[in-house]
Formats: structure tokens, C-alpha cells, sequence
């Protein structure tokens, strides 16, 4: 996004922030969730279904049907499939006054799971495998927390259905596939999601991550990284093994590129900045006798803002044209793009409207965030809106673990994080914080404030 794009998004954020009617009282909606308990053996059974029987990315066809199985309990507008296998539900409240009966909330959830082989020991830990498309098989787990996720946005759509005396407006649950990916949002958009759904005023979403288990961590600005995977082919000569001096060698090109990608940071980028630049894959060569007549490797890149973003890129070209040209090598090498990731970037204003009500309903428990260097597809959706959102982070290590690993400074060795196959969130303090933290962002929104009590 450009600085231009960007200035007039946050332009129009600030007047679709204004139209918005008085925020609720955050004392309110804590009394509102004290006094209202989703059924726990639901929900627990509800999770340990979907902890195990996670589904690869965009081919999530149980979890979409059990999804829709359980939104059958509740008073809402079904609209699926979308974009594959996405579903939005959408619970209306109150009589409209001036064309509506309050704003309108959206919460996201993502539903799909990874290719990775279960080894937490859980009772209800994932057995189930795939076939990859070159045949080989792969267990599945939800390794992400995405079970979670669904669990407390369906535990959601439970508190906005049974409480309906106490908001008005429009609440717009929406189930995401694909994100492990990168391409349910989009696919969701390219499906016409922004013409099948209610505009929303405001997005909120959620991620289960490392960290005491049922606090609830907020930031404003930068909080999951902007990414772009980068493709690079180098071309050379191919030649016999025994025969170097007829051939101009990739792998050796793609040795010293590799190298010199390492010091862009450290060396071009100021400290005070943000940048992240690994090289994941190396391609080159069928057979141990034969120099390769061209050689591919796949460059990871995240930051904070598109002044870096663009500075490294440019460096990344400039290295790699240089040792092709310092190889002798008169072809251009190809880059390709791909695997991009939007910067999470929290609307300030919207943060400090939830994070009021997060203080009020978790007390100790709400707590400022720490910037992550992973990536999400969460903002696509409501950038293809055009309005503000906010994205928060959900504990889910069990606090004893956690402060331990604090104490003896071993948080890298010791606490389990996402997609590691022994990354299992403490049940009942996380679905806890992650249920009633979307509770009480939604409300924050749709409850009725003192000048709208019916």
C-alpha cells in the first residue's frame, strides 16, 4: 500500500469511526458477560472435535460443515460457501432508526489446520493425515491455535444470540479458510464478500499466540508484519561435473548471493528499524555428476512500514544482479513476487475504545502486546471494506510454564509456539480470555450505551 493509499484509509477510518453511535459502558458489558455463562461441555466438546480433525488449507469441507451444523442454534442469516469454504453469519437486533438499528461489527475467525504430525499428548490430539499432491503423507493438526479461534467465535454468536436485550445493531460472525496459505481472505473477497455481506464499521479479530495463559495483549499500530516471499531464478551454464571451467556454476552465484543477502540488514537497515530477510528454500541440480545450467532460491522479507520494505528490496536486486554479473553470467535473473502479506496495523482510536473495555473486563489480565514478526491475511478483509479494525493476542501457556521460562530466560527453548507439534493451549484460561474477549470487544460497539437504552 502506498503512503497516499495509506493516508486516505486512515482519512476514512477517522469518519467511519464518527458516524459510530456512543461506545457502551465498559462496566456494563462486564456485568453483561459476569452474568452470562456459555454451556462449557458444549464448548469444550465443540473443540476437542476440531482439535482433532484439523483439514489442510482450503480444503476445509468437515470443519465447514460442522461449523454450519452449529450455527444452526442460533437466530441468524447463513450466507456459504464463500470463497471455498468461508461462511459469514449475520445476527440483526433492534428496530432500525434512520435506516439502522446500530453499527456494524464484524469478528473473523480462520478455521484450517498444517501439515504437521501431532506429539502433544493430549487425549484428543490429532490421528488424521493427508496425501501431499507428490504423494507423500502428512499428519494434520491444528498447530495454530485456528480450533480456538472458531471455538470462541462460535462461543460469541452464542452470547450475542441469548442476549439480545442488552445490543442493538448488526453482528457479522465470519468463519475464514485458507490462512495458513495466505489465500482465504482473498479468496473470500474475489467471491464478492464486500457485496454479499453488511458493510461493517468496524473488524476485530484475534490470535491464540505464546504467552501467560488467558491474558489478553493489546497494542496500537504495527502488530503482525508485512511479508513478501520472493522467487529468484539464476541463470548459468550447464556442464559435466569433471568440466567447471566450461560452465558458468549457479550454485556458486547463489552461494555468494546468499551471503551477501545477510549483511542487508544488519548493514543497510538502521537498528531503530525493522526488517527480516531469510532464505527458506535453494533449488538446483537433478544428479550428483552434472552442473546445474540455472539455480532458484525462495527469499522470506517482513517489516514494520514500505520505507524499509522498499529499501531492502532494492538492496536484495542490487545483490543479486551484481554476483550475476561478478559470475560472468550475461542472462538477467527472474524474481518473482508472491505470498504477500498486508502490515497488521491497529487503528489507534479503535484500540483505545476496546482497550477501555478490555481493562474493565480483565483487569490484571489486560495487558499491552508485544510487535510479532509473524503474518496474517486478517487485514485484507476489512481493507477491502475500507474501515478501521483492531487484532489482539490471546495467552495460551500455562502461566507456571511461562513465568519459569521468564525467570531462567529459556521463553525460546522451553515454551511451545505455533506451528511446533507440541503447541497445545491451555484449555480453560484461553478459551476463557479468547470467548469473552470477542464478547467484549463486540459490545463495546453494539451495547447499548447510556444515551441508547431502550
Amino acid at each position: 500500500m502506498t503512503a497516499q493509499s495509506q493516508s486516505a484509509l486512515n482519512k476514512l477510518n477517522k469518519e467511519a469511526l464518527s458516524y459510530m453511535p456512543a461506545h457502551a459502558d465498559p462496566n456494563a458489558i462486564k456485568e453483561i458477560l459476569q452474568n452470562y455463562t456459555v454451556d462449557p461441555a458444549w464448548q469444550r466438546d465443540l473443540y476437542q472435535y476440531l482439535h482433532a480433525h484439523p483439514e489442510l488449507s482450503m480444503q476445509e469441507k468437515n470443519t465447514h460443515a460442522r461449523i454450519l451444523k452449529e450455527l444452526e442454534r442460533f437466530d441468524c442469516r447463513v450466507i456459504a460457501p464463500i470463497g471455498g469454504y468461508g461462511i459469514v453469519a449475520v445476527f440483526h437486533n433492534g428496530e432500525p432508526t434512520h435506516g439502522s438499528a446500530g453499527p456494524t461489527v464484524l469478528f473473523r475467525a480462520d478455521f484450517d489446520g498444517l501439515p504437521v504430525t501431532e506429539t502433544t499428548g493430549a487425549p484428543y490430539a490429532s490421528t488424521d493425515t493427508a496425501t501431499r499432491d507428490d504423494g507423500t503423507v502428512t499428519g494434520l493438526m491444528h498447530a495454530c491455535g485456528h480450533d480456538m479461534h472458531v471455538t470462541a467465535l462460535l462461543g460469541l454468536c452464542d452470547i450475542m444470540d441469548n442476549n439480545r436485550e442488552h445490543w442493538s445493531g448488526t453482528f457479522v460472525a465470519l468463519f475464514q479458510p485458507g490462512e495458513e496459505i495466505g489465500r482465504g481472505a482473498t479468496a473470500m473477497i474475489t467471491d464478492r464478500l464486500t457485496d454479499r455481506i453488511p458493510r461493517p464499521d468496524i473488524c476485530l479479530g484475534q490470535h491464540v499466540m505464546p504467552g501467560r495463559a488467558g491474558q489478553v495483549q493489546t497494542k496500537p499500530g504495527p502488530q503482525f508484519a508485512a511479508c513478501d516471499s520472493i522467487r529468484i531464478r539464476i541463470p548459468g551454464r550447464g556442464a559435466h561435473g569433471s568440466m567447471p571451467h566450461a560452465a558458468v556454476d549457479p550454485t556458486y552465484t547463489v552461494a555468494h548471493i546468499i551471503l551477501r543477502l545477510q549483511g542487508i540488514v544488519g548493514r543497510e537497515v538502521a537498528p531503530k528499524d525493522f526488517a527480516v530477510v531469510s532464505v527458506g528454500q535453494v533449488n538446483a541440480g537433478m544428479t550428483n555428476n552434472i552442473i546445474p545450467d540455472h539455480a532458484e532460491l525462495v527469499v522470506n522479507c517482513r517489516f514494520y512500514n514500505d520505507t524499509v520494505k522498499h529499501k531492502v528490496y532494492e538492496a536484495i536486486q542490487r545483490v543479486v544482479i551484481a554476483e550475476c554479473e561478478a559470475s560472468g553470467i550475461k542472462e538477467e535473473p527472474y524474481f518473482e513476487y508472491f505470498a504477500h502479506g498486508e502490515l497488521l496495523d491497529n487503528d489507534r482510536g479503535a484500540f483505545m475504545t476496546v482497550r477501555s473495555t478490555f481493562d474493565e473486563v480483565f483487569g490484571p489480565d489486560s495487558v499491552d502486546s508485544e510487535p510479532s514478526t509473524v503474518s496474517e491475511d486478517f487485514p485484507n478483509i476489512p481493507l477491502a471494506f475500507g474501515v478501521p479494525y483492531v487484532f489482539w493476542l490471546i495467552g495460551s501457556t500455562p502461566r507456571t510454564v511461562w513465568d519459569k521460562a521468564v525467570a531462567e530466560d529459556r521463553v525460546i527453548t522451553d515454551v511451545p509456539v505455533n506451528h511446533m507439534p507440541t503447541f497445545l493451549p491451555e484449555y480453560e484460561p484461553t478459551v476463557y480470555a479468547a470467548t469473552n474477549a470477542a464478547a467484549a470487544a463486540v459490545l463495546t460497539y453494539l451495547a447499548h450505551p447510556l444515551d441508547r437504552q431502550p
